[in-house]
């Protein structure tokens, strides 16, 4: 090794050798021969990359091309070779240079820097390139593709930086990593305030991937920023989310800890999806039936043997209590709002489209300024959101024309149209 430098050395003086013996001044030699060789450093170099990229990356291609697996296709995606294949050119430049500047040590000293520069810039280069391809590649896993991996990444390059350019800080200045990593440790508090969000980013991502609050794929609704629709993306600071309308919303990572949303995750993994909705009913149109009416409503075949059951009840039981029935108030009687409401019971069950495994429930709520709510609460085997809707409309569609066979009335507010009939009607009879 020691007898190559020395020949590379004699090598490099040829020129200059050459010269002096055939009468040329020294200086004028020396500089030639400086400039001669500086030209060859510099065409070894540019020759040595041109070859590393021609031959070494292409072989690289080519063998990831070969092979099943796909992390050396997002090695390729990242520039990974191209940063090692770097490698080279230092090396000839690192071994070479001094030889050219042999005469020049101020020089030397200069390139000496520049190059540790380089080479910790292109080892931080190398890094973020690795950790970029397997981020995409554990995103393709799926154990992996719904959890927040950029954010452990993001950490991660982020400390590489701050390490290499402790080791920049220590090349230009003269001083001791140590020394630097002191330094930091007497303005923490700035740092500290300066990476707040990065790290209260860095602490929520972890209680999402332990706690498993949010994935990627999540339908999530988040009213404080207009959020409604799946997570592509969370990463340090925000959470990426599309919404239905196709728009994105960001929201910061510690917001999905330290403030309350809504996720879909629990319906979408769930059997059925919940169908809650109530109509209002006109308290002025709640009647007891009489004879006539309960035979008209045996016609309804959804309903036809509960009426003829609960009226044989209602019957025995008023007669062994001797009820006087001359005013239908008196004993038990049925109204058109609950053989409506079993009704309502009843299409249900019988409707395909509903999960007959999960509670359905027909509720009578308390009375309001708007008439009875009268709230259907049931699950749908379709999950899928057009579809959902498309059920629920026909469902509620078939409720609502029914309403009229039992002699109810829905409630509805007035409407302008409603208010000029009844100036109309008043007007007319003035």
């Amino acid at each position: 090794m020691i007898q190559f430098e020395q020949d590379i050395k004699h090598l490099a003086c040829f020129l200059e050798n050459f010269l002096i013996r055939n009468g040329a001044n020294y200086q004028v030699a020396h500089f030639i021969n400086l400039l001669l060789n500086l030209a060859i450093l510099i065409a070894l170099t540019i020759g040595a990359n041109y070859l590393v990229k021609r031959f070494v990356i292409q072989a690289f291609k080519a063998f990831t091309d070969s092979t099943k697996t796909t992390f050396d296709d997002f090695l390729i995606q990242s520039k990974f070779p191209k940063y090692v294949g770097q490698i080279i050119p230092l090396l000839i430049l690192y071994y070479l240079t001094p030889v050219v500047f042999v005469d020049y040590p101020s020089i030397l000293g200069i390139f000496d820097k520049l190059f540790d520069i380089y080479v910790i810039i292109l080892v931080i280069w190398i890094c973020r390139s690795f950790l970029r391809s397997s981020k995409n590649y554990l995103n393709t896993l799926k154990q992996y593709n719904d959890k927040p991996i950029e954010s452990y990444i993001q950490v991660i390059v982020i400390l590489v930086w701050v390490v290499g350019l402790m080791f920049i800080f220590a090349e230009i200045t003269g001083r001791t990593v140590e020394s630097f990593a002191i330094s930091l440790g007497a303005v923490s508090a700035v740092l500290l305030l300066i990476f707040k969000d990065t790290i209260l980013g860095f602490v929520a991502s972890i209680q999402i991937a332990v706690n498993d609050i949010v994935r990627i794929g999540d339908w999530i609704t988040f009213e404080k920023y207009g959020a409604d629709g799946n997570v592509t993306d969370i990463n340090l600071a925000t959470v990426r989310v599309q919404n239905w309308d196709n728009t994105f919303t960001t929201i910061p990572t510690y917001s999905l800890i330290s403030e309350s949303f809504q996720n879909w995750r629990g319906m979408l993994q769930s059997p059925g999806r919940r169908i809650k909705r109530a109509i209002y009913i006109k308290q002025n149109s709640v009647k007891f039936l009489n004879e006539e009416d309960l035979k008209n409503l045996e016609n309804i075949s959804l309903i036809q043997s509960y009426i003829s059951k609960r009226q044989e009840e209602i019957n025995k039981y008023n007669t062994e209590h001797h009820i006087d029935k001359s005013l239908p108030l008196n004993g038990r009687n049925q109204t058109n709002l609950g053989i409506f409401r079993k009704y309502i019971d009843s299409y249900l069950n019988e409707h395909s489209a509903i999960h007959k495994e999960l509670y359905s429930i027909v509720r009578h709520q308390a009375p309001t300024d708007k008439g009875i709510p009268i709230e259907i609460l049931c699950f749908s085997r379709d999950k899928r959101w057009e579809n959902f809707e498309y059920i629920t409309a026909d469902i509620f569609d078939h409720i609502i024309a029914a309403i009229p066979y039992f002699d109810l009335k829905l409630f509805e507010s007035p409407s302008g149209d409603d208010i000029t009939k009844l100036v109309s009607v008043n007007t007319v009879k003035k």
